[in-house]
C-alpha cells in the first residue's frame, strides 16, 4: 500500500485544538496520525497522558468517540465494545490506545487475555519509555541507562521486548512504527484495519519533557532512533517476520549512525559512560539477532 502526502494532509482533524499535550509531543503526532488512518474508530484509553491531554469537562478535544477506562480494564472493555457492535451490525475499529504501563506493565492481563481469545481490536502503544502522567518513573520500557525519577543513575535493567511477548500470542499482525516516519505509520494502520483479530502497532513517541529534549527535535529523534538501530521497524504478519525497508537498510551494525548521536540528544541519557552506551548497544543488537530468528 502506497500512502500519498496529499492523504496525510487531508485526514481529518481527530485531535481538535485546547488540548494539553506539551511542545513537541509525540503522543499527539502518533495519535494524529494512527486515528485519522481509520473509519469509524472507537478509541479506549487507560490511564495515561492521553486521558489528560484531552482538556477538563465538559470540554473535550478527541473528535472521535472515547472511552477513558481504569488501567487494567482496557482490553476488556474494548472487547465488549467490538463484540457488541458487530452484533448490532456497525462497522467500527475498537482501538486501544495505551501508554507503557497500560501495555508493558500493568495492562498485561487484560491484553493478554483479548489477544489469545483474538478478539477483534486494534491496540496500539505510544511507546515513550516511562510512566510520563504520574511523574516520570522507569517502566518496563526503559532503556537501560535512562534516568527517571525512580532510576536518577540510570536504570540498570533492559528494556522489555514487548513484541516478542505478543508474537507469542500468535495474532494475526504486528507492527513497530515511529512519529518520526509518519507515512510508514499511517500505512501500516491503514493495513492492520484490513485484518481482523487482535492487532499490534508499537509506536516509538517520544516525550521532550520527560527525555529532556528539544521540542523542536521529536520527528528528529524518532528518525535517529531507526538510523542507529535504536528502535527497529518491521511487520509480524502470521508469525513471519518482515523488516521494514529503513530498517533493512541498517541491519548491517556498520551501515547505522553512532549510538551516540541519537542518545547525546537526551538529558536523560547525559551521566552514561562509554561502558554504559556498549551494554545498551548489545542489548540493542540481540534483539536485533533474536527478531531475525522469526523471518
Amino acid at each position: 500500500m502506497s500512502i500519498k502526502i496529499p492523504q496525510l494532509l487531508n485526514r481529518p482533524d481527530v485531535l481538535l485544538r485546547g488540548n494539553f499535550a506539551c511542545a513537541g509531543c509525540g503522543l499527539s503526532i502518533a495519535y494524529r496520525t494512527t486515528i485519522s488512518a481509520l473509519e469509524n474508530p472507537i478509541v479506549v484509553i487507560p490511564a495515561c497522558c492521553a486521558s489528560v491531554i484531552q482538556s477538563l469537562h465538559p470540554n473535550v478535544t478527541y473528535n472521535v468517540p472515547t472511552l477513558n477506562i481504569a488501567f487494567a480494564a482496557h482490553a476488556s472493555a474494548a472487547s465488549g465494545i467490538s463484540r457488541g457492535k458487530k452484533r448490532r451490525g456497525e462497522k467500527v475499529t475498537t482501538v486501544v490506545w495505551t501508554g507503557d504501563g497500560g501495555t508493558y506493565d500493568i495492562g498485561v492481563s487484560t491484553w493478554s487475555g483479548a489477544a489469545e481469545r483474538n478478539e477483534d481490536i486494534l491496540h496500539c502503544c505510544y511507546d515513550n519509555g516511562f510512566y510520563s502522567n504520574t511523574g516520570a518513573q522507569r517502566s518496563g520500557a526503559t532503556p537501560r541507562g535512562a534516568v527517571t525519577t525512580t532510576t536518577p543513575t540510570g536504570k540498570t535493567e533492559k528494556r522489555k521486548s514487548i513484541t516478542r511477548i505478543m508474537m507469542a500470542h500468535d495474532i494475526p499482525y504486528i507492527a513497530t512504527a515511529s512519529v518520526g516516519y509518519p507515512r510508514d505509520l499511517y500505512t501500516k494502520v491503514k493495513k492492520a484495519a484490513q485484518i481482523e483479530g487482535y492487532r499490534f502497532i508499537l509506536i516509538d513517541a517520544p516525550c521532550p519533557t520527560g527525555w529532556n529534549s528539544d521540542p523542536a527535535i521529536t520527528r528528529e529523534l524518532g528518525r535517529l532512533a531507526v538510523q542507529t538501530g535504536y528502535f527497529p521497524l518491521f511487520e509480524v504478519e502470521n508469525g513471519k517476520l518482515t523488516f521494514s525497508r529503513r530498517s533493512e537498510r541498517v541491519r548491517d551494525p556498520e551501515r547505522r549512525k553512532p549510538l551516540e548521536e541519537y542518545l547525546s540528544k537526551q538529558g536523560r541519557f547525559k551521566q552514561m559512560t562509554s561502558e554504559a552506551i556498549k551494554a545498551l548497544s548489545k542489548d540493542l543488537q540481540r534483539e536485533w539477532d533474536l527478531l531475525a530468528r522469526f523471518e
